[in-house]
């Protein structure tokens, strides 16, 4: 009984697909890990925000002309602690926080609190990978403002 010549291939090809599938495998896991991190950031954010927003309340601008307005430094103080107690420091380096209370863009119009921040996580897999620097960057943004029941700006 003769041989055919395509006997084998198999075994040839075998390894190469297991290796393809663990590199696949790897780019998920780090994948996943830079979306929970992102996740976790945009959550911190969002949080600093709400708290910044009800928290930096001027009281003085309240009793005396009856005007809703945010102190500025108190939102910035609020804010950057709020994220950074947040945050797994562990995970998060190089971690940037901005917040900046937005004024009002015309009469009747209410506050805004945005919060900015960005850091570098690392990958569990990237830096066994041909071109990866074995950090991704994340980045997350969020504003909280007074939902406006009638009219709006």
């Amino acid at each position: 009984m003769r041989r055919r010549p395509e006997q084998g291939s198999t075994l040839l090809l075998f390894p190469a697909a297991v290796l393809i599938m663990v590199a696949l495998a790897a780019m998920t896991v780090d994948s996943a890990i830079g979306f929970l991190a992102q996740r976790q950031l945009v959550d911190a954010t969002a949080a600093a925000a709400n708290d910044a927003a009800t928290a930096a309340l001027s009281d003085r601008s309240f009793y005396e002309g009856g005007r809703l307005e945010l102190s500025a430094a108190a939102v910035e103080a609020i804010a950057v602690g709020r994220v950074f107690d947040l945050v797994d420091r562990g995970r998060h380096h190089g971690l940037i926080v901005d917040a900046e209370a937005v004024p009002p863009a015309g009469a009747g119009c209410p506050w805004a609190v945005r919060v900015t921040a960005s850091s570098r996580v690392d990958e569990l897999f990237g830096r066994a990978m041909p071109g990866s620097r074995g950090q991704v960057a994340v980045h997350a943004s969020s504003t909280a403002s007074p939902r406006l029941t009638a009219g709006g700006c």
